[in-house]
């Protein structure tokens, strides 16, 4: 089991930058595909990113391409999500999560996961 904390949400201008970390505990972190989701209110929760094991592949939602960036520092279990240029529309509670397997699989699906951080708020302003 991997247990995920996230942090660094909060209130943010359109235009400006914010970091998001998630610390995992558990000894099978490295081995995980790690992803951030986001969930706005009435909407389903959709993926934004994800990061392979070793960081080797990334995946980006059309939505946030060219924007965000993840990342992930094996050697200290965090996975980070870098939010540049956000829009009013990227507000959302994020979290982080750990999928089953070790490589991208077609589709990823919240179901996949097995392990959930509690989520952060971000907001962007307009």
């Amino acid at each position: 089991q991997v247990h995920l904390v996230e942090s660094g949400g909060g209130l943010v201008q359109a235009g400006g930058s914010l970091r998001l970390s998630c610390a995992a505990s558990g000894d099978t972190f490295y081995t995980r595909v790690m992803a951030w989701f986001r969930q706005a209110p009435g909407k389903e929760r959709e993926l934004v990113a994800a990061i392979s094991w070793g960081g080797a592949t990334t995946y980006y939602a059309n939505a946030v391409k060219g924007r965000f960036t993840i990342s992930r520092d094996d050697s200290q279990n965090t996975v980070y999500l870098q939010m540049n240029s956000p829009k009013f529309e990227d507000t959302a509670v994020y979290l982080c999560s750990a999928f089953r397997y070790s490589t991208m699989a077609t589709p990823m699906e919240p179901s996949d996961c097995y392990s959930w951080g509690q989520g952060g708020q971000v907001t962007a302003s307009s």
